[in-house]
This record gives C-alpha cells, sequence and structure tokens, in this order.
C-alpha cells in the first residue's frame, strides 16, 4: 500500500476569550497569528490560525473561541496534550518567562531522554515544551522573544485511549505511522521520525471518558500532499468502514473527517493552497477573512464578533 500521510497537519481546539486566546498564544508564546476567518459551520465564531512564519504543516494550531464557554475535561478518548518544541538551549528562557507571567508549570521532566516541561493555557489546555537539539525547523519571532529560543512547531501530540490498541492500528494501517518508541505504557507513532510528527497514545484504562468544552482539543489533521493523494485516502478509510465524510473545501486546505474508535476525531487535510491565498505572506492574519459564501453577510457577521487586536509584545 503506498505512503500517502506525511505527518501532522494541524491542531484544533475550543477557547473561551477570543482576545485572551491572542494574548496567550501570539503574545506569551510568540506564534505568529496567521488567519482571522469564522467557523465554517458557525460564522457567529471566529477561527483563529496561529503557527510559524508561513504556516507549516506540523506548526498549525487553530482555535475557535466561544465567549463563556464551559470547560471540558481531559480523559479518555481525546487528545489531552500539545507539545512544542523549542531548542535545548532555551530551557532557562522559557521557565524565567513563564515564571515572569505567573504561569504555573510542573519541574522539568524527561521522556525518551529530551526534558520538557508542562502547563496550561488560561482555558486549561494541556501544553508542553519540548527542548530538543532535533529540530532544524526555522523559528518565528515578532521580536519580543529572541529567534533562537522560539518555537519551532509541534513536537507531538499525547491522546489517552481505553484500548490504545485499536487507535494505533488506525495510524499505522490507514495513516501511514510506524511505532518509533515505547515508554513507561506511552506508545510514540509517527509518519517521520522527527519533531513535528509524534502522536504518543497513552493506554488509560483507569481515567475518566473526556468531556468537549473550554481548554479541548476538537480534532487533529493528518497531511495530505495533493487532492489525488485526500482521494485515495478517503477511499482507504471508507474501505474500514470508518464513514468518512465527502471532501470538504476549508479554503485555505481541503478535508475529510472521521472518528477513530476511541472517539478522538481525525481530519485528513491537504498541504496546500495554504494561508497566502487570500493576503500575501506579510500580511498574514491582519484582515478578517471569510469564505466566499459568507463575503455577502460581512457587515452583519464582523457585527457579531468581538473585536480584536494582535499586540505580541503587551501581554500581561
Amino acid at each position: 500500500m503506498s505512503k500517502l500521510f506525511t505527518g501532522i497537519h494541524h491542531i484544533t481546539a475550543l477557547a473561551g476569550d477570543p482576545q485572551a486566546n491572542i494574548n496567550f498564544y501570539s503574545g506569551l508564546l510568540g506564534l505568529r497569528f496567521l488567519k482571522k476567518t469564522v467557523n465554517f459551520d458557525a460564522p457567529e465564531v471566529y477561527h483563529f490560525y496561529y503557527g510559524d512564519e508561513y504556516g507549516l504543516p506540523g506548526s498549525i494550531l487553530t482555535f475557535f473561541p466561544y465567549p463563556g464557554i464551559v470547560r471540558g475535561r481531559r480523559g479518555t478518548g481525546m487528545l489531552n496534550t500539545i507539545a512544542f518544541s523549542v531548542p535545548a538551549a532555551a530551557k532557562d528562557y522559557w521557565e524565567k518567562r513563564l515564571t515572569q507571567f505567573r504561569i504555573g508549570f510542573q519541574t522539568a521532566k524527561k521522556r525518551f531522554g529530551e526534558s520538557y516541561i508542562a502547563f496550561e493555557d488560561h482555558d486549561g489546555l494541556g501544553l508542553e515544551l519540548v527542548f530538543t537539539d532535533r529540530d532544524d525547523r526555522p523559528g518565528f519571532s515578532y521580536g519580543h522573544i529572541p529567534l533562537e529560543y522560539s518555537i519551532r512547531g509541534f513536537y507531538s501530540v499525547e491522546i489517552w485511549e481505553t484500548f490504545a490498541e485499536r487507535t494505533a492500528a488506525i495510524l499505522t494501517n490507514l495513516l501511514d505511522h510506524e511505532l518509533t518508541a515505547e515508554e513507561g505504557g506511552r506508545f510514540r507513532y509517527a509518519a517521520s521520525d522527527a519533531p513535528g510528527h509524534y502522536v504518543d497514545i497513552l493506554a488509560a484504562r483507569d481515567s475518566r471518558k473526556g468531556l468537549n468544552g473550554g481548554g479541548t482539543v476538537h480534532h487533529i489533521a493528518f497531511a495530505l500532499p495533493d487532492e489525488k493523494s485526500q482521494e485515495e485516502a478517503r477511499r482507504r478509510i471508507a474501505s474500514e468502514g470508518l464513514n468518512p465524510t465527502p471532501i470538504i473545501d476549508r479554503q485555505y486546505f481541503k478535508s475529510i473527517y472521521f472518528r477513530e474508535p476511541g472517539g478522538v476525531l481525525f481530519e485528513a487535510a491537504t498541504e496546500k493552497p495554504g494561508f497566502a491565498v487570500d493576503e500575501p505572506v506579510e500580511r498574514l492574519g491582519e484582515e478578517l477573512k471569510l469564505p466566499p459564501q459568507y463575503e455577502s453577510f460581512r457587515q452583519r457577521i464582523q457585527n457579531s464578533l468581538e473585536p480584536v487586536e494582535l499586540n505580541p509584545g503587551n501581554f500581561r
């Protein structure tokens, strides 16, 4: 069977206050604010995209911010932790930065030979910084974080499952992942053995079922190079009885969705056309961008959305 999937494309989570979300991810963490648009299925709700300078797959973190949303609960059948990759030499910098802004974090630990620290965003979403010398992707900085210490993109994600072997079978048989490491009930899979591609599955039979809400992940998307490979991937997924959606145009990529046996929503997304399709790279995220079907309702949609601004150096 030919290899179709190249790794993680993006991760989408649920959040609360939109401005607080921008302040945390572009202000505190320094991710580039790539796109300000709306939820295609609920245009009265923002859809924010963050990532590296160009919004390349493996760096893209997106949010649906619902003001006043009830917090969810991490547990089985859910992607519970998102880990970012930063240079090994940045450990002291990030510990000091989190302390400066009163973000609680756990004392550094080691996993698969690399140090990491764990913390949460203001909505309770589980995050980690992994300090590694194995990531040669370029960083991005607005200038308030030294470029040499900046986030490079994702490092890994962590999924809790009651029956981990069923999810593992989907990754290996359908999504072109291989088992690359195992440690203490944690099984690490990847389409290629490098930071930005790792999917860790934890066997968590004694944990409660996760509940969707603020501070939880809505879905994880895996990357496909083009529409031809996506069509083939859809046939592959359908043949296993997983009932994938039709191909849906998301403006910046095309997508199909299905649930793996443990309940996590998986997406298969094309790498193109990318975020420069409707605004130049140097101005990404500056204006509210709407899908064509909503453009005639622009004024009404803008009036329904809370105004937000990007001011990365002014995190409080």
